[in-house]
């Protein structure tokens, strides 16, 4: 699989596609609201990505980003192989993997310097502890972790900060979560829970990763995503994810969907053994008005973006 996410104008969000399924995805492109693609690296690099732009009986545009405005490229292209070959060296980041493509660079104009945040000093950390707090749980993207430093302080009357120094802080504290994880070996405990949570989605039982804000709503919600034969679901909410990332351990939602309480018995079993089974440790006294928890976990969760 490529280490990519590839995002197109109809909002599909691909993560870890192959080779093959990014030249499927390059072929389709050019109808009314599906003419784009904008792929990125994972973990996600400020000012790094590639992307295609295609409308059908056009060329393709393909340009790439290289870490600043000024090492923008274009290139043109009449068929999308030659436009996959490049997106997939690309990817992979191969030498050469520009190919025969003609690549000019682009006039992006001047980079707008972004003023330095105007904070109090409580403000300030209270800002940074939140940003870190939700970019340690993982889940979130570069544009996601912006927009909440950009809202977090809004008040009635007041925005503190502007797109920009949202964005160029979040930025900040990303890279440096990437510097950090450069140096992790082997699986993590989030990647076994993941690991177990795609046994239980294979085994009939909804499993949900950072799924809704709350338990109310997580409750409210959890049926609409499972198929026909879903006998239950399991489920962890934002809130139960920065504790986890506090080091707290991790609270497991669960249930049967006929509401029977032998059933959400029966699922918190089979949750608890596919846990096990990754490698998990858990506590849970067989209580079906209970949740699992699941303890020690050195949360360890790699960006995506």
């Amino acid at each position: 699989m490529l280490e990519i996410v590839v995002k197109a104008e109809n909002w599909e969000r691909h993560v870890r596609v192959s080779a093959g399924e990014l030249g499927g995805l390059v072929r389709r492109i050019g109808g009314e609201g599906d003419r784009f693609l904008v792929v990125s690296r994972i973990p996600d690099l400020p000012d790094v990505f590639a992307q295609v732009w295609h409308k059908d009986g056009g060329d393709y545009t393909v340009e790439y980003r290289d870490g600043a405005a000024d090492r923008h490229f274009q290139a043109m292209a009449d068929e999308p192989e030659a436009v996959i070959a490049a997106l997939t060296g690309w990817a992979r980041q191969e030498a050469g993997w520009a190919g025969d493509l003609t690549w000019s660079p682009l006039d992006m104009g001047p980079v707008p310097e972004v003023p330095p945040l105007d904070l109090a000093e409580n403000d300030r950390a209270e800002l940074e502890r939140r940003v870190h707090e939700v970019l340690v749980g993982g889940y979130s993207s570069r544009a996601e972790l912006a927009e909440l430093a950009e809202e977090y302080l809004v008040t009635k009357n007041h925005r503190p900060i502007s797109r920009e120094q949202a964005q160029a802080l979040a930025d900040r504290l990303w890279l440096e979560r990437v510097a950090e994880q450069a140096a992790w070996q082997g699986e993590t405990d989030p990647e076994r829970l993941t690991r177990a949570f795609a046994a239980l989605q294979e085994a009939g039982i909804t499993a949900r990763e950072n799924f809704a804000c709350c338990r109310s709503c997580g409750e409210a919600e959890i049926g609409g995503e499972g198929g026909p034969d879903a006998r239950g679901f399991v489920y962890f909410h934002d809130q139960c994810t920065d504790s986890a990332a506090a080091g707290q351990g991790l609270m497991l939602l669960y249930g049967g969907f006929d509401g029977s309480s032998e059933t959400t018995a029966a699922i918190g079993d089979e949750v608890v053994a596919a846990l096990e089974a990754a490698g998990l440790s858990t506590e849970w006294d067989h209580d079906p008005g209970r949740a699992i928890t699941v303890t020690p976990l050195d949360w360890r969760r790699r960006l995506i973006g």
